[in-house]
């Protein structure tokens, strides 16, 4: 076996937590939480008498020690890591002795985890709205706690809201009860039995709704969108039956999924019992299951299963990305599986080339010290993970044969966290018989090397074919053959396909004339699919359609999804950015800034 680099862990950590019990207070006046939490701390060494906690732009009021007050002061701030908070406990302790630490707190409105809407940024356009992102090191803006993958607890909370909103957390729902010390407020209660790392602590609050889909589910919106949700997100049950035959039980009890405001930054978050889903996968036509199955997926890849740090992130996306494609499989056929793992080839090589082929943060396990694990984030992790497991996958004899093994390494790391030198340890000890062929896999390649992936896996292009063939008969059309395109053209192709025929017409420069012409025959302008129109309006922009450049703004501006929003800003756009800036997501906002070279 070859040897890997020894990855630079944190030294051997002196305590872990165990759970934490919140209680929150929402105040929309101020944009704060005001909180208390009780961490309850496990002692991993002898003479325990402090320890360190991650905290970003909080402030701290009080702390106390098994009940006894503790003295605490906070260290010196790091551009994006925060200040630590070192308490000094009033006693010694031994190992494995408990310590239960609480802390009165108050999160600042420009906390990074937290996105405060106004009325007029919701559906409804009455209520405020509340929602968090913890991903990847943002849960210290909310919640003074270790603030790393490798450590995981379970938690409770209360929440009190204002009595018309309605509070949920990526947690079971406990009941609710008035407020006792506010008759205009109410109190939610929440509890998660399942230990799992600070980045998926999440809290959302507003005018929701939800209704049945199934039964371990609910879908939550405001009430505008609400059975236009649960209409889309119908077949979930069935998905969860899927990677439960694939990868073991759902142990979260709960899985119901919740579709927020236009502003949320990411396609999907794999909140446990509580999936946050952007608006966008709202198409009308249930094409983007991918997103659901993929946020599915991660209940046992990720969840269950945790990088232990971030420069391990592969691990939770690369596997998450394999069981999703998986699902599709099951449900839909190998074809269609296929057909993602050319897509996602074709988006790796797109993500490359933004990085720079040169770029160490395309290595499939990045080196992240003194890293923004925000500035890292790309496709990367998803989809060269994916290549490589595929590329096994072919190696090890197919699918039903790789995905033993995903099952097998799933119950083993279950509850823990895990690295990339411990997978591929198991991943050898469970094909014994087939070290030879494991031998010759180019690791270092693959792992610790820019750019794309030494193999490229063969993958059934049936479905992909066709999606050519219609591109090619646009670009290769003069002006008399635009006669010869009709609506069925299009309507031969399923969603992923018509996603794939307006990501190949991107690359090739059509003239106005035959832009105009395929509005015509297909109306695309009235697709609501947002993987569909973000391509189409890039396609009328590129070919300088006037008309287009308004409707692409709007897009760019009306949903604040990174995938969308950062290259129709490029596109066209650095006055219409520093218009809307205020009403993007603040990790969304820094990161169009970047693409666009605009400062602060």
């Amino acid at each position: 076996m070859q040897q890997t680099r020894r990855d630079s862990l944190d030294p051997k950590p002196q305590c872990a937590t165990k759970h934490l019990n919140l209680i929150y207070h929402v105040d929309f006046e101020r944009h704060v939480l005001k909180g208390k939490v009780a961490l309850t701390v496990e002692v991993l060494e002898d003479k325990f008498s402090s320890l360190t906690l991650d905290s970003k732009d909080l402030k701290i009021f009080k702390v106390s020690a098994n009940g006894q007050a503790a003295q605490f002061a906070l260290g010196t701030k790091h551009k994006f890591k925060g200040s630590p908070l070192e308490i000094t406990l009033p006693f010694e302790l031994s190992r494995g002795q408990h310590v239960i630490v609480e802390i009165e707190y108050e999160t600042s409105p420009s906390a990074t985890a937290l996105q405060w809407l106004t009325p007029k940024q919701t559906a409804g356009k009455k209520h405020p709205y509340l929602f968090s992102q913890c991903q990847a090191t943002h849960c210290r803006t909310m919640v003074p706690c270790q603030d790393t993958p490798s450590v995981k607890h379970t938690y409770y909370a209360q929440v009190s809201v204002p009595r018309e909103l309605v509070a949920l957390m990526s947690a079971l729902r406990d009941g609710q009860e008035p407020d006792p010390s506010d008759s205009s407020r109410v109190i939610y209660r929440f509890r998660q039995p399942v230990s799992m790392p600070s980045y998926l602590i999440a809290i959302v609050v507003g005018a929701l709704e939800s209704r049945e889909i199934g039964p371990r589910s609910r879908v939550w919106s405001e009430k505008e969108c609400v059975d236009e949700a649960a209409f889309e997100f119908s077949e979930t049950e069935t998905m969860l039956k899927t990677a439960e035959s694939l990868a073991g039980p759902y142990v979260w009890g709960q899985y119901d999924v919740l579709v927020l405001p236009p502003s949320f930054p990411y396609g999907g978050m794999e909140n446990p019992c509580l999936t946050f889903v952007t608006p966008t996968v709202l198409a009308g036509d249930r094409s983007l299951a991918g997103v659901i199955a993929h946020e599915i997926s991660h209940s046992w890849t990720g969840n269950l299963v945790t990088n232990r740090t971030w420069e391990h992130f592969w691990l939770n996306e690369g596997h998450t990305v394999y069981i999703e494609r998986m699902i599709a499989r099951c449900m839909e056929s190998e074809q269609l599986r296929q057909f993602k793992g050319i897509g996602g080839w074709k988006e790796l090589q797109e993500s490359v080339k933004q990085f720079g082929a040169n770029n160490v943060l395309t290595n499939l396990v990045p080196n992240l010290h003194e890293v923004d694990t925000d500035e890292a984030f790309s496709l990367v992790p998803y989809e060269k993970g994916f290549a490589l497991l595929y590329h096994l996958e072919e190696l090890m004899g197919g699918p039903e044969v790789f995905m033993g093994f995903v099952k097998s390494y799933i119950q083993l790391f279950a509850y823990g966290s895990v690295t990339t030198e411990e997978w591929k340890n198991y991943l050898f000890t469970y094909f014994k018989d087939k070290v030879d062929i494991l031998n010759k896999v180019d690791w270092n390649g693959w792992m610790h090397t820019p750019g794309m992936p030494p193999v490229k896996p063969q993958y059934d292009t049936t479905m992909a074919d066709a999606c050519t063939a219609l591109c090619q008969r646009w670009v290769k059309a003069k002006e008399e053959d635009l006669a010869s395109f009709t609506e069925a053209d299009v309507k031969k192709l399923n969603s992923p396909q018509l996603i794939e025929f307006m990501a190949l017409l991107l690359q090739e420069p059509l003239p106005l004339s035959h832009v105009k012409k395929m509005q015509e025959v297909y109306q695309l302008n009235s697709v609501k699919n947002a993987e569909v129109r973000f391509r189409w309006l890039r396609i009328c922009v590129k070919a300088h359609w006037e008309e287009a450049v308004p409707l692409a703004l709007k897009m760019a501006t009306e949903q604040g999804r990174m995938k969308f929003t950062r290259p129709l800003f490029n596109d066209e756009a650095v006055k219409t950015f520093k218009e809307h800036r205020g009403a993007l997501h603040p990790v969304t906002a820094m990161l169009v800034a970047k693409d666009l070279k605009i400062d602060g």
